[in-house]
């Protein structure tokens, strides 16, 4: 899957949804603050930053967008415009609350959009062995308890730490990348400062 371009179908889609049969804006179903196009066209405008993602949260993030575009965001719409069909809008809680719906859903688009600008998938599956902790990696590491824990290190919008899955941007994540196996790092954990001796280190895919 690719990244959505400041073009793509489901932002032509959402002008084409706000105008009525006869072509002149629905002011009723969307309004121009709320359209995608604003947003991404400035992101697009700004200098381009790539940050590494893996190639399942990227696709995660991309398949919720398609859902919302295809599937969540036109039912919406027609329930709103069968509910303009009634009358009064002002005490028509059906239309007013398919409107703030709709509002919700282009804002969710729009936020899940920024997530995946100049995100790069990475097949972890795919991942080459290395001599140092970068994206992806599979650290094992040893407190001074002796008490072992294994992360695999990625982007913030994947972590998960009760499941193993540490941001490359935490303190912990930080602290070890660049390093290599019997490096020992100190990472500040709230109020705490703990040594991490770094014991085994892998690429690959695999858990976690």
């Amino acid at each position: 899957m690719q990244i959505l371009p400041p073009q793509s179908e489901w932002q032509v889609g959402l002008r084409q949804t706000c105008q009525s049969p006869d072509n002149t804006p629905r002011e009723s179903l969307a309004d121009e603050s709320h359209s995608p196009d604003r947003e991404l066209s400035s992101a697009a405008g700004g200098a381009a930053v790539t940050r590494p993602i893996t190639q399942g949260g990227y696709d995660a993030i991309q398949d919720e967008i398609d859902r919302l575009w295809s599937e969540e965001r036109p039912m919406v719409v027609q329930e709103v415009s069968d509910a303009a069909d009634l009358g009064d809008r002002s005490e028509n809680a059906a239309y007013i609350y398919g409107k703030k719906r709709l509002r919700q859903i282009d804002s969710r688009m729009r936020y899940l959009s920024k997530k995946l600008a100049g995100a790069r998938p990475v097949d972890l599956s795919q991942m080459p062995q290395h001599p140092v902790v970068k994206f992806g990696a599979v650290v094992t590491v040893e407190d001074e308890d002796g008490e072992e824990k294994v992360y695999r290190l990625v982007d913030r919008e994947e972590s998960d730490p009760g499941g193993g899955r540490i941001s490359v941007q935490s303190p912990v994540g930080t602290a070890l990348l660049g390093k290599e196996p019997g490096d020992v790092v100190t990472v500040r954990v709230g109020e705490r400062v703990i040594e991490l001796e770094i014991t085994g280190l892998r690429y690959g895919g695999g858990e976690p």
